[in-house]
C-alpha cells in the first residue's frame, strides 16, 4: 500500500503539471534575479556544475583571485568537514574579455573530480531523513540524479559562490560591504558586530577568515562544538549573521518586492537555511513599540536612525542604514545514526544510517555562500532602481 501512495501521487503530480503546461506554465526554474538573472545547473556527482549570469553590465572588473578565496572559504577543511575535498578549479568561458566582462552572459564551468557514487548506488531506495531525496523523487518522477543528493546538493553552492564573488569585487569599489559571522553554534555565542566606522573593519577582517567569527577564543569553542557532535555520529546547526554597508535609502517596493523579500527568497534557496530574521524581528517582536522603533536623527545633513532594530529596512525599502539579517542553519541531514524512513520503491518502513562523506558541521561553509547570495540580491536591487549599467553613475 505505501508503494501504490507513492505512486499515486507522482501520477496526480504528472496530471497536474500536463495541465498546467497548456497554459504556458512550467515547473522547471533555476534561476534567480531581475535585471542581473542569475541560473544555476549542474548535480553533485556529474561532470560540471555552473552558473550563467545575464544582465551584468560591461566593464566590471573580474577579480579570479577573489573568486578564488571565496572558494577557499566555502571548500570543507579538516576534521570539522566532509572529506570531500574539491579543487574548485573554476573556468570562465564566456562572458570576460581581458579581465572586463563583455555585457552578455557570463559562464562559470566547476569540474567535480573527487566522486565516489559507490555509496548512494547502495541505498537508492531509502529516503534519506532531512534531505530532498522523497521531494525530488515526487517531483522528477524517479528519473532525478540521486548521487550525493544530485541538483540539490550543497555542491552546487560553489558556482553560486563564485558567481556572487563577481560582484562583491564590483560592489566594494562603490562603498558596499558584506560580511556575515556565526553568531552562534551551539552553546557557544560570537561577539556583536561593532559599530560605526569599526563595523567596516569586522567586515573586512571576516572576508579573509574560513571559519567566521569575530572573536578568535570563540571559536576553538565552536570547532569543540562540532567535533564533540561527530563524535557522537551527529551532526550541530547555528546562526549566521549578515550585515550589509553603504547602501542608500530607496531600495525594494513595499509590496511584493521588499528589500526582505528579495533577500528571504534568495537566502532560503541556500539549502539548509531553515529560517530569516531582520533586525531584532524575532528577540523585540513580543515588546513595546517604543522599545522597537527605531528613532530619526539628523547628522550632519544626514538622517540616520539612532538604533537599528528595523535591520535597516521600513516599509521593504532600506533607510540607509546597515542592513541586518540573521538565518538559522540547520544540523546537516546526513548524520550517522539509525534512522527510520520509507523506500521509495516499495512502499516499506525501514532503517537507514548515514554512509559516505558528510559534513558534522555546514555552518562555517555556508557563510560565504550567503555573503555571495547577499551581494548578487545587492547588485540586482541597485541595477532595478538605478539602471543596469548603475556602477558607472551611483
Amino acid at each position: 500500500m505505501g508503494g501504490f501512495v507513492i505512486l499515486n501521487s507522482t501520477k496526480h503530480l504528472k496530471e497536474t503539471v500536463k495541465e498546467s503546461r497548456k497554459y504556458g506554465f512550467t515547473d522547471m526554474k533555476n534561476s534567480l534575479g531581475q535585471a542581473l538573472s542569475i541560473t544555476l545547473f549542474g548535480e553533485s556527482h556529474g561532470p560540471y556544475i555552473g552558473v550563467v549570469m545575464d544582465g551584468l553590465m560591461p566593464g566590471i572588473t573580474v577579480d579570479q583571485d577573489r573568486i578564488r578565496a571565496m572558494l577557499l572559504k566555502r571548500r570543507p577543511y579538516g576534521d570539522i568537514s566532509t572529506a570531500r575535498v574539491e579543487e574548485d578549479a573554476f573556468e570562465i568561458v564566456s562572458g570576460v574579455f581581458q579581465g572586463k566582462t563583455t555585457g552578455t552572459p557570463l559562464c562559470i564551468l566547476i569540474p567535480n573530480r573527487n566522486v565516489d557514487s559507490s555509496v548512494y548506488e547502495a541505498v537508492r531506495g531509502p529516503a534519506r531523513p532531512g534531505h530532498a531525496d522523497y521531494t525530488a523523487f515526487v517531483k522528477y518522477h524517479g528519473f532525478e540524479d540521486y548521487r550525493g543528493g544530485g541538483h540539490f546538493s550543497g555542491r552546487i553552492t560553489a558556482a553560486l559562490t563564485a558567481a556572487g564573488a563577481v560582484v562583491i569585487s564590483a560592489l566594494e569599489a562603490k562603498g558596499i560591504y558584506t560580511g556575515t559571522h556565526i553568531r552562534k553554534l551551539g552553546t557557544v555565542a560570537d561577539r556583536e558586530f561593532e559599530t560605526g566606522e569599526q563595523l567596516k573593519q569586522d567586515l573586512i577582517s571576516l572576508s579573509g577568515k574560513r571559519f567566521p567569527v569575530l572573536d578568535e577564543e570563540k571559536a576553538a569553542l565552536m570547532q569543540e562544538e562540532i567535533l564533540k557532535a561527530k563524535a557522537e555520529k551527529d551532526s550541530i546547526g547555528g546562526i549566521l549573521e549578515t550585515v550589509v554597508t553603504g547602501l542608500p535609502a530607496g531600495l525594494g517596493e513595499p509590496w511584493f518586492d521588499t528589500v526582505e523579500g528579495e533577500l528571504a527568497k534568495a537566502m532560503f534557496s541556500i539549502p539548509g537555511i531553515k529560517g530569516v530574521e531582520f533586525g531584532d524581528a524575532f528577540s523585540r517582536s513580543s515588546g513595546y513599540g517604543s522599545a522597537y522603533n527605531d528613532t530619526f536623527e539628523n547628522v550632519d545633513g544626514n538622517i540616520v536612525t539612532r538604533t537599528n532594530h528595523n535591520g535597516g529596512v521600513n516599509g521593504g525599502i532600506t533607510n540607509g542604514m546597515p542592513v541586518v539579517f540573521c538565518t538559522a542553519v540547520k544540523p546537516t541531514p546526513t548524520i550517522g545514526k539509525a534512522q527510520e524512513t520509507v523506500d521509495l520503491f516499495t512502499g516499506e518502513n525501514t532503517v537507514i544510517e548515514g554512509k559516505g562523506r558528510h559534513d558534522p558541521a555546514i555552518i562555517h561553509r555556508v557563510s560565504a555562500v550567503q555573503d555571495a547570495v547577499t551581494a548578487l540580491v545587492i547588485y540586482d536591487l541597485m541595477a532595478v532602481r538605478y539602471g543596469t549599467d548603475w556602477i558607472l553613475s551611483f
